[in-house]
Parts: C-alpha cells; sequence; structure tokens
C-alpha cells in the first residue's frame, strides 16, 4: 500500500514544506540522508503523517512536503535530539534550507487518477 499525502482543506493537519537548496552533486545524497531520517526517525515520532521528497530536474532544490497531526506535534519533533543530529547532518549538505508550516486553503484537481 502507497503512504500519500491527504491534501484537504477540511482536514487539519500542520503541513511542512522545507525547501533545500543544493549543489546539483549533492542532490542524491540530500535525498537519501532525508528518506533515511524519516525511516529511522522521523515517521516514529508522535503525530507524524508522512513526509514526501521531491527533486528538481536541474538538481539544484530539494522540497520536503510532510505532515503532521498539529504544529504541537511539529514543535515537539524540532525539540527531540534524535531528531535534531538529521536534521543538522541535512544543513551540511544543504547550502540553504527554508522550511515554513502551512495550512491548505482550497484543493481543485479533475477527480481522475
Amino acid at each position: 500500500m502507497a503512504v500519500t499525502a491527504q491534501i484537504d482543506s477540511t482536514h487539519p493537519v500542520a503541513t511542512l514544506i522545507n525547501v533545500f537548496t543544493v549543489s546539483p552533486d549533492r542532490q542524491s545524497e540530500l535525498l537519501t540522508l532525508l528518506a533515511r531520517a524519516t525511516e529511522e526517525t522521523m515517521k516514529h515520532q508522535p503525530g507524524f503523517v508522512c513526509a514526501n521528497f521531491h527533486a528538481s530536474q536541474d538538481g539544484e532544490r530539494v522540497v520536503n512536503y510532510a505532515q503532521w497531526e498539529s504544529e504541537e506535534h511539529y514543535r515537539a519533533m524540532l525539540a527531540n535530539p534524535e531528531a535534531r543530529v538529521h536534521m543538522d547532518e541535512a544543513a551540511t549538505i544543504a547550502t540553504d534550507v527554508q522550511p515554513r508550516l502551512f495550512r491548505v486553503r482550497s484543493t481543485h484537481g479533475t477527480g481522475a487518477r
């Protein structure tokens, strides 16, 4: 079964969109680290819903789209030393890290999959 983000404006979750700027020769390294960190640590944190990683075609960005049950759950993860180790390591690979929390305000689609 595939794990997917549930993008639904009626279901309140804290949505993290984190944009990493990275040298193209290190994009794969960052993606590997983020996937490992998620499997080993993040998905075991209270309130974790899902994480998705997107690699830009030019190799210069990685976008992490993650969901937490609440902002409080997200903030608790940030304070967790085990999670911090992974975030600090990612910051040594990326040249810039831009995490922001968002709320889904609307969704649009054809309904077709």
